[in-house]
């Protein structure tokens, strides 16, 4: 049995994360105890791009954005990540450096994972080391996409596909779902355009009826 209060939430978290689901009760009873929990202030650099990696992170709570300089310096919104989401795998598989750097929007809470923890945990369960795999190739495979819209697709078509992915929570209202918070400056770093142009898509979709906003949340239709 878990002992302490730490290990108890660790179990939580490691069990709502996809990844983990194949897992057995023993084992992540097991890696739950190898966790530890860390936290940072909002705006505080949490993983910095070039840098070593040696721990993966679950976000227990709080947001956090996941970033790249651009060949020009300019920062590159890849991600925005929210409790139950989790980062810095990759680093930890390859030896690399960080591949992006991820920043605290808000005072986040997360658990930390070694690498020599996790790298065991692989070689041990057959149905982890499959769903890492799968994990990196939907990861791949929204890379592009991403890329793909940058160079096809016209903004009010990139803003849409963007919001349906970053929508995930139920809303009261059937047949939608709720993006998490989001500025038009966020989602413009994260088509490839620019603020201006984002907020000219949005009113575009609001008068069509296609999107909702809910404070500073949109509400999205499910796709069927």
């Amino acid at each position: 049995m878990v002992q302490n209060q730490l290990g108890r939430d660790a179990m939580r978290a490691l069990r709502a994360i996809p990844l983990f689901s194949g897992v057995g009760d023993a084992e992540l009873e097991a890696l739950s105890l190898l966790v530890i929990e860390r936290r940072f202030p909002k705006h505080r650099t949490i993983v910095e791009e070039g840098a070593p990696g040696d721990y993966m992170y679950i976000i227990c709570d709080g947001r956090v954005k996941v970033t790249k300089l651009s060949g020009d310096g300019r920062e590159k919104i890849l991600e925005l990540l929210e409790g139950g989401d989790f980062f810095g795998e990759m680093s930890l598989l390859d030896d690399a450096p960080r591949s992006a750097s991820v920043e605290a929007l808000s005072d986040v809470r997360v658990l930390a994972l070694a690498r020599n923890d996790f790298l065991d945990l692989l070689r041990k369960n057959t149905n982890l080391a499959f769903a890492v795999v799968q994990e990196l190739t939907r990861r791949l495979r929204q890379i592009d996409e991403q890329a793909s819209s940058l160079s096809f697709q016209r903004v009010k078509e990139r803003t849409q596909g963007l919001l349906m992915r970053m929508a995930k929570s139920e809303t009261s209202d059937p047949g939608r779902r709720l993006t998490q918070a989001l500025t038009h400056q966020q989602i413009a770093d994260m088509i490839g355009t620019s603020r201006e142009t984002v907020t000219r898509a949005i009113k575009g979709l609001k008068r069509e009826g296609w999107l909702e906003q809910k404070g500073k949340q949109y509400a999205v239709p499910v796709e069927e």
